[in-house]
């Protein structure tokens, strides 16, 4: 079978761009960094255009920087099948998180070009800018300016440690800003009959699973962020204050981090979905031994696949701030909330991944994500969007992502088994 054969004779052709890309990218503070809009992303772009030409495809690039590359259907009149996700990482990240769903569809392409298969409809594959907000707190910057949901203030997010904003980095790497926060989409998302991203899971639900590592996923979490919430106390000499004339900006973090995991707990407890991470907590510079901290700033992200849930959690963390800074003297300075909606897949085309996984026996899980990823912009743009799971070992926006190959392939089966079938 065809698609047996791209499982066994892929496996190269994938690993070596795996490989490829490894060495572009390998940080020597350990894992690999692509910064978005950064010279090695741009790197990591023409890597793939050249890949691109190999194998014969079309090649476009929108003002935002995305990259598409195609493969002509025997009926270019219809609207596209298209699959990709994003080219960038965290800082010090993993190797497969984004690249695997570049990787996947260009396989199949790869698989396509060498059997000459020539699809009804053309096929594209979508390589992203800048998915991660590690660097200016902003995700899905290539999706959302696709779908002419990126705003002018975005643009004017600064980057966490260098004086630069987004709008100065996207200019930098040779894009065009402006053209990207019109309102509009910078493509025709009419033309696209389907978007499915391929993903590793992020987490350790389908590496616990012997047999089903695919995972074909039901919806995306939304999340509500602020990336620099400030605890303003009062400094003071270690030894010379005492209890009650302290105002511990530390201490007053706590009590509130605290609170809210007592307030996730009963989320859970009353079954509703929900995450809560406060990954980053620092005191001021000057901070030492000898002092009682007067100043924390700290981050929180909070996920859902209920907005509802999310604004109503929101607003019992604004009520412990309010209650914890009379209560200690201190007062709480919240940034900017970045929200990001959640997403329902199109069900149709999950149930039309979850039924050809079914008719040819590759095992999986109909699982939820919690992780936000581009498909979820191209959902809420009214692209009829899915996603396709890989088990994945040792988590994941860590250097320790350590994917299988062969789970790996088992999703590209399933890619090519759906674009080969999509219309019967």
């Amino acid at each position: 079978m065809a698609e047996q054969d791209i499982a066994i004779e892929g496996l190269s052709f994938a690993r070596q761009i795996f490989e490829d890309i490894a060495s572009l990218t390998k940080d020597p503070a350990g894992g690999y960094t692509r910064e978005g809009y950064s010279a090695k992303e741009n790197e990591i772009h023409d890597y793939f255009k050249k890949l691109g030409r190999s194998l014969k495809l079309e090649e476009k690039t929108d003002p935002a920087g995305n990259l598409y590359l195609t493969l002509p259907g025997r009926h270019r009149e219809l609207s596209a099948f298209m699959s990709g996700s994003h080219a960038d990482s965290v800082p010090q990240g993993g190797n497969y998180d984004g690249l695997a769903g570049i990787v996947a569809p260009l396989t199949c392409l790869w698989w396509m070009e060498k059997t000459g298969f020539r699809p009804q409809r053309d096929v594209t594959v979508l390589v992203t800018r800048m998915e991660e907000s590690s660097y200016f707190g902003k995700p899905y910057v290539g999706t959302m300016a696709l779908t002419g949901k990126l705003r002018p203030e975005d643009l004017q997010l600064r980057h966490r440690t260098r004086n630069e904003t987004l709008g100065e980095a996207i200019t930098r790497a040779g894009f065009r800003p402006e053209e990207m926060v019109t309102g509009r989409p910078l493509s025709d998302l009419g033309g696209i009959a389907a978007f499915v991203e391929l993903h590793i899971e992020q987490g350790p639900r389908l590496d616990s699973k012997p047999v089903k590592r695919i995972g074909v996923v039901t919806g995306i979490r939304g999340n509500l962020r602020h990336k620099a919430i400030r605890c303003v106390g009062e400094t003071a000499h270690s030894g010379a204050v005492d209890y009650e004339f302290r105002h511990d900006a530390v201490l007053a973090t706590a009590e509130l981090l605290m609170s809210m995991e007592k307030h996730w707990i009963h989320r859970l407890d009353r079954q509703e979905d929900l995450v809560f991470t406060s990954g980053v907590v620092k005191t001021d510079p000057s901070a030492s031994i000898t002092k009682v901290p007067g100043l924390v700033t700290f981050c929180i992200d909070m996920r859902s696949q209920s907005m509802g849930t999310l604004e109503r959690f929101h607003e019992m963390l604004v009520r412990d701030t309010d209650r914890i800074a009379k209560k200690r003297g201190v007062r709480f300075e919240f940034d900017k909330m970045l929200r990001t909606e959640c997403a329902r897949l199109n069900p149709r085309l999950v149930a039309k991944i979850a039924n050809t996984a079914a008719a040819h026996g590759i095992p999986f899980l109909v699982m939820p994500s919690g992780a936000g990823h581009d498909a979820a912009v191209m959902a809420n743009a009214g692209v009829p969007s899915a996603m396709i799971f890989v088990a994945n070992q040792k988590g994941s926006h860590n250097p320790n992502e350590d994917m299988k190959i062969e789970d790996f392939m088992q999703g590209v089966k399933l890619l090519l088994l759906l674009i080969e079938n999509y219309d019967l």
